[in-house]
């Protein structure tokens, strides 16, 4: 079998018995690293770190995996401006943190027979955010309600960074500064004068 030492070096062509005899004098693993190369290649190693090590890694590369999430906004033709104020304020901050969302218009009744103004809602609502997301998916009528999909400019992970830079620069400003907001409304407030009788 090839073998290969504990820093990485070549110790070259060795029999099973020679390569464990070295395993004993280091005090180390014998691990087999490539069963299908010509002789087999044999590695010392601490074989419970290696673990604990890949382990982590791969934890790590979970930790900065990203799902990509649908989130979905129902709307009225009908809609009150403070309402849609309200539902976009929605719509941006999920186009903010990374995710596509699905915007339904729900006709009712007599409504049905005017899906322009749902279009029209879905392409002010597209144009409100279009600085934070694009179309995905142009509006398309199925049955009762009209479809749209927003898509995000940037992507999930870069989201998640950005949220990430920001929650430990809130924390580093809170560490550097504690109780500055509670000495912040002591100096704001001005001090009462005594009234003079």
């Amino acid at each position: 079998m090839r073998l290969v030492g504990p820093s990485g070096e070549q110790v070259g062509i060795v029999p099973l018995a020679k390569a464990l005899e070295l395993a004993q004098e280091y005090d180390l693993d014998l691990v087999e690293v490539a069963a299908n190369a010509r002789p087999p290649v044999c590695k010392l190693m601490d074989y419970g770190k290696f673990k604990y090590e890949s382990a982590m890694k791969a934890r790590e590369a979970r930790k900065n995996q990203a799902h990509t999430v649908i989130k979905e906004m129902k709307l009225r033709p009908k809609i009150d401006p403070h309402d849609y104020d309200t539902k976009k304020g929605h719509v941006v901050r999920f186009l903010k943190q990374g995710d596509k969302v699905k915007i339904t218009i729900m006709f009712r009744g007599r409504e049905q027979s005017r899906p322009e103004l749902g279009y029209r809602l879905l392409q002010r609502l597209a144009e409100d955010v279009q600085d934070l997301g694009f179309v995905e998916s142009n509006p398309k009528q199925d049955g009762r309600n009209m479809i749209m999909v927003l898509g995000p400019h940037k992507k999930k992970t870069e989201a998640m960074a950005e949220a990430r830079q920001a929650q430990e620069a809130r924390k580093a400003e809170a560490k550097a500064n504690p109780g500055k907001s509670q000495n912040a409304a002591e100096t704001e407030a001005p001090a009462e004068e005594p009234a003079e009788a």
